[in-house]
């Protein structure tokens, strides 16, 4: 691979690999939000919501970035053929 095949694959990889902890991290979020605590004001909940929702927000956006990544790989690699 030369050198601008190697660096978008590595981006690819590392793209994929920070949407799935940010995934992670949402969904722990998101389950402090259902799960039933008595000492959880509206406040907390509604902060929790929104982190959810925004880790959730941009891992959706670092796995299209991925993919496009990938998609360009396989259009490089049509090219060399």
């Amino acid at each position: 691979m030369d050198k601008q095949t190697k660096s978008l694959y590595e981006k690819m990889v590392d793209l994929k690999q920070f949407a799935v902890v940010l995934l992670a991290v949402g969904v722990f979020f998101f389950l402090g939000v259902i799960i039933p605590f008595d000492s959880k004001s509206e406040m907390d909940v509604n902060i929790m919501m929104i982190s959810s929702m925004s880790f959730l927000a941009v891992s959706i956006l670092l796995f299209i970035q991925s993919k496009q990544c990938q998609l360009k790989l396989m259009d490089m690699e049509e090219n060399h053929k």
